[in-house]
């Protein structure tokens, strides 16, 4: 891969979804859900053979940013950045443009969510040299996801008709279609040229900087407002200007907006978002009646259960579709099929000040 192309990884999100294991200071990316490996480790392994620590960059938060440059020794401290609020994902990517514009005015960047599984990686970097080459001639681009059932709770990418997963060559994007109902999902399914919306990017940093300007002033505006990387009052600038920046995704702020956006269709390369929990349950192996365990548990009468407790039997009996968590202070029973839902016991606790638990 050329020198001046360089990986983006946005690890700054709670995941909320996945308490009582993920907290403020030890949030889904840094956990380990498949193998030795955390999520975020298993997203720079998945770069490397593209590009080297030294081009990777990762944007996350205070909490985080020591527990991620412990895991990942590899890519300088310094390429490890904490925003000093949330603020979506416009202002995080514009945040990283302008700093690799400012290092290297023709550098090229692809984004890529910390928290995501790949079961394909081969595959997977066969479609991000194509996205890579794509980006490098001033295009936006974009990765689809070929859909495998009527998902409602991602976005779609609209391709032309005829459009072929797993073509190397992008193609152009029609629209970008907001999260549908049941029924919309079915017909986009059906339709064949539909692909989920995995937030997956690339851009020249000098086409996304221009992208933020004439469609997000506002954001545009903070964002050039920082003085270069390499000067001493960066940090400080920082601080002071990023919380003013609005709180919009990219996909609002620029994707919908931007002409020249076009998309490679991937085809099958075991991608999962790991939303929640129950994504975990679909991922790991589960027995004959469909229950997936981590740790000792004793199995009677029960189906479709999802067991992750460590240190202690856990019995099942007469029991279907649960999901049973555990953290040295926080136990969690929930019915599987509702595990988006966990976020909302995050949010009674805050409301109850039980920080001690967040």
């Amino acid at each position: 891969m050329k020198v001046n192309y360089y990986g983006l990884i946005m690890a700054g999100g709670r995941g909320t979804r996945f308490w009582p294991r993920s907290r403020r200071r030890n949030s889904k990316q840094v956990l380990r859900f498949m193998g030795a490996r955390t999520l975020i480790q298993q997203t720079v392994d998945r770069l490397k053979p593209l590009l080297p620590p030294e081009r990777i960059w990762i944007v996350t938060n205070e909490f985080l940013r020591d527990e991620v440059a412990h895991q990942l020794p590899e890519v300088p401290r310094r390429q490890i950045l904490a925003e000093p609020a949330q603020r979506n994902t416009a202002p995080c990517i514009g945040l990283a443009a302008h700093i690799l514009q400012s290092l290297d005015p023709e550098a090229v960047m692809g984004v890529f969510p910390a928290d995501h599984y790949i079961a394909k990686p081969v595959r997977f970097r066969r479609l991000v040299r194509a996205a890579f080459g794509a980006a490098a001639e001033g295009k936006i681009v974009v990765l689809g996801i070929q859909p495998r059932w009527p998902e409602t709770g991602y976005g779609y990418i609209e391709f032309p008709r005829g459009t072929r997963a797993g073509d190397l060559d992008p193609m152009p994007v029609k629209r970008f279609r907001e999260k549908p109902d049941e029924k919309t999902a079915r017909r986009f399914l059906e339709a064949g040229n539909f692909y989920w919306n995995a937030g997956m990017f690339f851009w020249k940093a000098s086409v996304l900087l221009d992208a933020l300007r004439r469609h997000r002033p506002r954001v545009a505006t903070v964002i050039a407002s920082l003085p270069s990387f390499r000067s001493r009052q960066f940090q400080a600038k920082l601080r002071d200007s990023f919380p003013l920046c609005e709180n919009i995704s990219i996909d609002y702020a620029v994707l919908e907006k931007a002409r020249r956006v076009v998309g490679i269709a991937a085809d099958d390369i075991g991608w999962n978002d790991v939303g929640s929990w129950n994504a975990v349950y679909e991922l790991i192996p589960s027995d004959a009646t469909g229950n997936a365990t981590r740790g000792e548990a004793l199995v009677l009468d029960s189906s479709g259960n999802f067991v992750d407790v460590h240190g202690r039997l856990v019995a099942l009996l007469g029991v279907k579709n649960l999901l049973v968590v555990d953290a040295p202070d926080a136990l969690l029973i929930a019915d599987r099929h509702r595990a988006q839902d966990v976020s909302a016991l995050v949010k009674m606790l805050e409301k109850a000040g039980r920080n001690d638990l967040l």
